[in-house]
């Protein structure tokens, strides 16, 4: 009964969370996209790209990518061959302990004639299969705990899988291994089955001790060869066509031999029964959750493959590319393999943020989809994060599920600007990735993070700015020890304005101070004053276009784009240290 519950509980609440996983693919975002597209709009999209591919030569490369990457798993191997050994060892083992053991009367039962669970092959296969899955889990704790492959990380959901396959797998070996050693199983199928009494009843017996691995309490050895040869016939008669020798389940066999010490008193303890309801409840624990877990990757990075095997970024429905991608996050399987390749990785080991590392930003981003609030913490470093990627599509190349993580971090990368804190790197040559994107961006948006994390830089200086407020040059002590790459060329100028005669930016307005604050030669004039921080505050820094037109017209040979560069450098990393501060003042994630 209880067994009849659990399963169909288990079932209604697996599939209800795969319509669940299914129904947040159509309805979530990852990123910044196009609005008005719905969930049934997004489902039509799907469909409809299901279709076309079907009727299209792209069905071949579905069929060679189902093959190789899915069923081969060609990725992994190119990576490394112990994970690809791991992988298939636990993949195929359970795969097929699911279609003939756990599924075996609905599957090889109609197939096979005569099929018992306790026969060969069957027998041996269900002991085989769950070997190589538990030889997998041992390499997969060997590479996790004792290996520890360099920014492999382990959270509680890696955890969680290794244990509960291990459990299933563990308690399927002890459960075969009592029902070798029970008195009680054995007495119960006598019973049932046969139904032999006195001589007959002990000779059976006496032949079960002997060559199947029973541990008895009423017949012990040496037996005689009589009996023995009387057992075997009553074996065959009464018992050959549904069991196999004990010695084919060679792994379960083994765990017999080891408890057999101690198997009468574990037999009448209920230990049959209490592993039975260890394993099935582990069983049907892990399908309930399966939806909901690191292992939906089952089904979700098959999925993947096969989407951007075939999916086009620039002919593809921007709602397909949306689907898809909140599709990913659960496609990943957390084995790493980005982050051992990824070109910023030293950013990670310079700044101890782990949303540096690829692999560790998809957790994050998947709470950002769900609608989840992250603190403050951890929302700058993952802005942080995620905004040092160089695009340099390592990670997406080496993802053995598929992923095309670098179009993932373009379009977190604007969402998270465009909402998030304001972000000093975007005004540094990290700018260079997001502008190669511009197109995708709307034109009336694109700014605004510009300007926003212009302000937080500009902000302390602005006040020596102030019209009203005179400049003393005693302030020349806030800026004076501040260091240019430049060294002090500024100290050549003689104010001749050459470079704001020349300069482009100062062109295109009409009344440019007001707009830009110092203009050019200006600038050097207040560095020449010490007033560093008077010339940081000016928005022509961030203005300045680096044509090098005022460094080369410059009679005095002063380096003027250069020191209007290394301005805006020193200015962002001012912010970011003070962002930095704040962070470790209120409780940083980078622990």
């Amino acid at each position: 009964m209880a067994f009849t519950i659990t399963l169909y509980a288990s079932l209604i609440i697996f599939f209800l969370g795969l319509l669940y996983r299914f129904a947040t693919w159509l309805s979530r975002e990852t990123g910044f996209s196009r609005k008005g597209a719905g969930t049934p709009a997004r489902f039509l999209c799907v469909f409809t790209g299901i279709i076309s591919v079907i009727l299209s030569k792209k069905i071949f490369e579905l069929i060679r990518v189902f093959f190789l990457d899915i069923l081969l798993q060609k990725r992994i191997l190119k990576e490394s061959f112990l994970r690809w050994a791991m992988h298939m060892l636990i993949f195929w083992g359970f795969i097929l302990l699911l279609f003939m053991h756990a599924m075996g009367q609905i599957i090889t039962a109609p197939i096979f004639n005569n099929y018992e669970s306790t026969l060969n092959p069957y027998f041996f296969l269900r002991d085989f299969f769950g070997a190589i899955v538990l030889a997998g889990i041992i390499i997969a704790v060997v590479r996790r705990f004792v290996l520890k492959v360099p920014r492999l990380k382990t959270n509680g959901m890696d955890i969680y899988a290794i244990v509960i396959v291990a459990v299933i797998i563990l308690s399927g070996f002890c459960l075969a291994a009592m029902k070798i050693t029970s008195e009680t199983e054995y007495t119960n199928m006598v019973d049932e089955y046969a139904g032999l009494q006195g001589e007959q009843a002990r000779a059976l017996e006496s032949y079960w001790v002997y060559e199947q691995g029973l541990v008895s309490s009423r017949v012990a050895g040496p037996f005689e060869d009589e009996v023995l040869e009387q057992g075997k016939q009553l074996h065959q008669s009464y018992c050959a066509y549904c069991h196999a020798p004990a010695q084919s389940a060679f792994t379960s066999y083994s765990v017999s031999k080891i408890i057999s010490p101690v198997a009468t008193p574990l037999d009448r303890a209920g230990f049959v029964q209490i592993f039975w309801y260890i394993h099935f409840l582990s069983c049907f624990l892990a399908l309930a959750y399966l939806p909901f877990s690191k292992m939906l990757h089952i089904f979700s990075t098959p999925i993947s493959l096969l989407a951007n095997a075939v999916m086009d970024e620039e002919d593809s429905k921007p709602e397909n590319i949306a689907t898809r991608q909140v599709m990913e996050l659960d496609a990943c399987t957390h084995c790493g393999t980005c982050s051992l390749y990824c070109s910023a990785m030293m950013g990670y080991e310079a700044k101890a943020n782990p949303y540096i590392l690829p692999s560790e930003k998809l957790r994050p981003l998947k709470a950002l989809a769900s609608g989840r609030k992250l603190d403050n913490a951890e929302e700058k470093a993952i802005v942080e994060g995620i905004y040092l990627c160089t695009n340099c599509d390592r990670c997406t190349v080496v993802c053995p599920s598929g992923i095309n993580l670098r179009q993932l971090w373009i379009n977190a990368r604007e969402k998270l600007i465009q909402k998030g804190p304001s972000e000093p790197l975007i005004l540094s040559q990290l700018s260079f990735a997001r502008g190669l994107n511009r197109k995708r961006i709307p034109k009336e948006i694109y700014s605004i993070p510009i300007e926003k994390a212009e302000r937080a830089v500009r902000e302390k200086f602005e006040p020596l700015l102030a019209s009203e407020s005179p400049i003393e040059l005693d302030q020349a002590a806030h800026g004076g020890g501040l260091p240019l790459i430049s060294g002090t060329t500024f100290s050549y100028c003689f104010g001749c304005q050459n470079c704001t005669t020349v300069c482009p930016v100062v062109e295109n307005y009409e009344n440019p101070q007001d707009k830009v604050d110092l203009l050019p030669h200006q600038i050097m004039c207040s560095l020449g004053l010490g007033l560093t921080e008077t010339a940081m505050g000016a928005r022509m820094i961030w203005d300045c276009v680096t044509c090098y037109q005022c460094q080369e017209h410059c009679p005095q040979n002063v380096r003027v784009t250069d020191i209007l560069y290394e301005l805006k450098q020193i200015a962002v990393e001012s912010a970011a240290l003070e962002a930095e501060n704040d962070n470790k003042a209120g409780g940083s994630i980078r622990s």
